[in-house]
């Protein structure tokens, strides 16, 4: 019993000398950051750029149509749209619908599919290229002020869509 009691009083005394006065010094007056706004998702996109650039491709081979000139401009065509289908992609964003099936572990079934959805106008033609022997490329740009429009009746559009 006394070597027990002897064991607490150390222990005590021990625990006592950690704790030492302490001189008080003046309050630090911390200054708050200035509140962040959250930024959006779309707002910094369409500020960073001057000019949306989309470019398209398509295989002059794989064109439905017998004679080689025809192939040739509807590859040209479609290298257009393809264009076209980026821009929109970049304006308006893309809807993507996922599904994944998993048994035992394992991956059976993967899909998805997208969808875009849109209005382009006023979009600059910069170049029809062929690359290699079978490609054509087309590349579009749209200005920032265009793409604010755009925006601006689409989201109109869509809010008379709801009432």
């Amino acid at each position: 019993m006394k070597r027990l009691a002897t064991t607490l009083m150390l222990t005590g005394l021990t625990v006592l000398t950690g704790c030492q006065s302490l001189v008080a010094e003046a309050p630090k007056v911390v200054e708050a950051a200035p509140p962040v706004a959250a930024p959006t998702m779309i707002a910094p996109m369409v500020e960073k750029r001057e000019t949306f650039m989309a470019t398209g491709y398509a295989v002059i081979s794989v064109q439905n149509h017998k004679n080689p000139a025809q192939q040739r401009l509807l590859a040209i065509r479609a290298s257009k749209l393809d264009a076209y289908r980026s821009l929109t992609e970049q304006v308006y964003g893309q809807q993507l619908d996922a599904n994944t099936t998993v048994a035992d572990m394992t991956v059976l079934n993967d899909t998805f599919r997208t969808r875009v959805e849109g209005v382009i106008y006023g979009a600059n033609l910069v170049s029809i290229t062929p690359v290699g022997e079978d490609t054509y490329e087309t590349t579009l740009s749209l200005d920032r002020a265009v793409v604010q429009d755009l925006r601006t009746l689409y989201l109109t559009q869509l809010a008379s869509r709801r009432r």
